[in-house]
């Protein structure tokens, strides 16, 4: 399958990296497009008696309308000077549900969202992060939010462990793959257990897909996975990573494995997801 369907959440600040790199692979892989900003509703205090007045509520609602559209202009202008085929529109966090978002990505090939930033969080993106990587059935690609200028895959990591989500992480990524000159299997010994010559099933199979692999064996003396994944990234110039994303959603909270949490936590590249 080829990507030619994108769905980005635009930023509400800041320099518009998700979109920016949305809308590079987008020209690179020529797809479609969608950038989307939210739209958070605003909601009572519990510690006030009593609903806020109709009009301070109204008056919330235009401001937040008038952050995403500004935030929607700026995608706008970056798909005019790229000349693609793209197109903008709002959605709205009710009580942490997106569900607008939730039902665009659904029908696309790829998610693309940004890293929260701890200085400036953006409105639930925690939630947003959550929704797509567990409620969509798609992959999902974070960009960290030290991230600048468009996509780079020349160097392409995959952590593998043999596990379910890994394997639909490389079916996710698959598209991509050929965007990289390199391409490394990673993986993280003491992890798991590997029968066999770890990695070499997975080499094998994208050896199939006319894709060139290598296999790559790091300590995690700690046992923290994701630091040895995150050493092996600042030591090998990798551009982009490929992995599962674990965990599971329970009354709304954003629960998910040490491994993927590390990640989304301390990530320093863009990172493929699925679940």
């Amino acid at each position: 399958m080829q990507i030619k369907d994108i769905v980005v959440v635009t930023d509400l600040s800041g320099e518009q990296s998700p979109a920016r790199l949305a809308v590079d692979l987008a020209t690179r892989t020529n797809a479609h497009v969608t950038g989307m900003a939210p739209v958070l509703e605003p909601i009572t205090p519990a510690y006030l008696a009593g609903p806020l007045p109709a009009d301070i509520l109204e008056q919330a609602r235009s401001a937040a309308v008038e952050v995403a559209d500004k935030s929607l202009a700026a995608f706008n202008e970056l798909v005019r000077v790229q000349g693609i085929s793209g197109e903008s529109a709002r959605f709205h966090l009710i009580e942490g549900a997106a569900s607008g978002l939730v039902n665009r990505v659904r029908l696309s090939d790829l998610a693309v969202i940004g890293q929260d930033k701890p200085d400036s969080t953006e409105p639930g993106r925690a939630t947003l992060i959550e929704a797509l990587l567990f409620e969509t059935g798609v992959p999902l690609m974070v960009v960290p939010y030290i991230t600048r200028g468009g996509f780079q895959a020349k160097h392409l990591m995959i952590a593998w462990d043999g596990s379910v989500t890994a394997a639909r992480a490389v079916h996710a990524a698959l598209p991509l793959m050929p965007l990289a000159e390199k391409i490394t299997v990673v993986i993280v010994d003491g992890d798991r257990t590997l029968s066999g010559e770890p990695g070499a099933d997975v080499a094998l199979y994208l050896s199939r897909h006319g894709l060139n692999v290598s296999i790559d064996h790091v300590p995690a003396p700690s046992g923290d996975v994701a630091a040895a994944l995150l050493n092996y990234i600042s030591d090998s110039g990798i551009d982009m990573a490929v992995m599962g994303g674990y965990g599971h959603s329970r009354f709304r909270e954003f629960v998910v494995g040490g491994a993927t949490r590390g990640m989304l936590e301390s990530m320093t590249i863009p990172v493929v997801m699925a679940h």
